[in-house]
């Protein structure tokens, strides 16, 4: 069975992500972290929920980086929150060391793996990731899109009193702020929403998707969002591991694709066996092409800032 080991698997983002990727009976999952004990006692845990969800996928935990010899698809989710008073340079100093740590840990023992990065920032991690490990840039891609785009399917179908599972969204750009929904591309069962909501209520679902995470930081006042991360994330480990070839929202290198060059950003990938198969340049208007620039000048400010 392929192996998918996920570093930073004694969190919720990636317990959570081990538990769904177990659930679809495909790997054996590897969960990897620093803490003493809560990888262990989580996959533990985990291989113990098997006989009653129905699955045999071998779950464990282990806090030496060298289990992850072997493994198809290495998941990172490690990485430093972001506190009060602490600057957004802070973050990616700090965060930028544990990456670039797991980065040379993963060249040393999985160089063959493909490897999906969920920690934040995230277009700059990823960025970060490839150049530490030098892998192709095809076998290193971030998940951001496919969170944002769930999100915005989610709050669509909230406003229509409709099916999540018949929405389907695009959303493009860094993950933060400046990330750039596309209601163009937004359907219900192949409708578009423009012809299903008002101007102004596409506008508020937008703007509610780019606040996203903030609205669940808010509402939990400790912690962040974990379930439709984890998700997310398994979801493109699926992807890979079946060879789907699955069109998603996904940060990947670009190399002239839309007018940017030598950075990692949100756009439409053909996911597959192969990791990023290749972009997928949709037609933007001068509104949606000038937001996408915007978004990755703020990814290429954070990269600069990391010297």
């Amino acid at each position: 069975m392929k192996k998918v080991s996920i570093i930073g698997g004694g969190g919720n983002v990636g317990a959570s992500a081990g538990l769904y990727l177990a659930e679809r009976g495909i790997c054996d999952v590897l969960l990897v972290d620093i803490a003493e004990g809560i990888p262990e006692g989580k996959g533990l845990d985990l291989l113990e929920a098997g006989p009653v969800r129905g699955y045999d996928s071998r779950v464990s935990g282990t806090g030496d980086i060298k289990e992850i010899a072997g493994s198809d698809v290495v998941l990172v989710t490690a990485g430093f929150p972001r506190k009060p008073g602490m600057s957004r340079t802070d973050l990616l100093q700090k965060n930028a060391a544990i990456v670039g740590s797991i980065g040379t840990d993963i060249k040393k023992h999985a160089p063959d793996a493909m490897v999906v990065v969920v920690s934040n920032p995230l277009d700059i991690m990823t960025y970060h990731m490839q150049k530490t490990t030098g892998f192709p840039t095809a076998r290193v891609v971030g998940m951001a899109g496919v969170l944002d785009a769930a999100r915005f399917c989610a709050f669509i179908a909230m406003e229509l009193g409709v099916a999540p599972t018949d929405v389907q969204a695009m959303v493009m750009g860094g993950h933060g702020d400046s990330m750039v929904p596309l209601p163009r591309y937004a359907t219900v069962s192949g409708v578009p929403i423009t012809d299903l909501m008002e101007a102004v209520t596409i506008e508020r679902l937008v703007e509610r998707t780019r606040k996203g995470g903030g609205e669940i930081v808010a509402l939990l006042k400790s912690g962040s969002a974990f379930y439709a991360p984890g998700a997310s994330a398994a979801k493109m480990v699926v992807a890979i591991l079946l060879d789907s070839k699955r069109l998603l929202p996904a940060a990947a290198y670009c190399s002239g694709e839309y007018g940017l060059n030598d950075v990692y950003m949100g756009v439409p990938v053909i996911l597959g066996q192969g990791g990023v198969e290749r972009i997928i340049e949709l037609p933007l208007d001068e509104k949606e092409r000038d937001a996408l620039q915007m978004s990755a000048a703020d990814v290429v400010s954070g990269i600069q800032e990391l010297g």
